[in-house]
């Protein structure tokens, strides 16, 4: 897909693009932190009717909602280019041991050799998550390994 950048003088920046159903899309990124979806009128860039007027901490969130998916879609398409390496999902559960504890303490990688790349948490995600990253109750790891990877990575965290 083809995203437009334009400079926006004293204002920002906007990005455009055609979506699928031949609509131009805009997105203005104003300079002093707020976000606008608009949606233009015929041919004239400077005819958009506004949709919705986020501030940075909402566009951060709706842009964890768009990327989970997509974050998800890449592994599967990763471990469909190598053989023997899978995806699995591993569901943090109130009751494991590692609830509330940083992921380093789970050691799984070392135990497994399988990587723990994201963690899904209500409607965002944490890429690549650094040893400090404390798991929540609830939290959905995913990983990338072996079949016996991931299912140790499982055992690990659900004790």
């Amino acid at each position: 897909m083809d995203v437009t950048e334009v400079l926006l003088p004293g204002v920002g920046l906007r990005y455009e693009f055609t979506n699928y159903e031949g609509d131009r899309v805009g997105i203005i990124a104003g300079r002093t932190g707020y976000f606008e979806l608009v949606v233009y009128w015929g041919g004239d860039p400077d005819e958009a009717r506004p949709v919705v007027r986020l501030n940075s901490e909402e566009a951060d969130t709706v842009a964890e909602i768009l990327g989970a998916p997509r974050i998800a879609e890449r592994f599967a398409d990763l471990t469909k280019e190598v053989p023997g390496l899978l995806s699995g999902q591993v569901e943090v559960r109130a009751s494991s041991p590692y609830a509330d504890q940083p992921l380093g303490r789970t050691q799984a990688r070392t135990r497994t050799g399988a990587s723990i790349v994201a963690i899904v948490r209500d409607a965002g995600v944490i890429a690549s998550p650094a040893p400090d990253q404390v798991l929540r109750a609830g939290d959905v790891l995913v990983v990338i390994g072996t079949r016996d990877g991931i299912a140790g990575v499982e055992q690990i965290v659900q004790g």
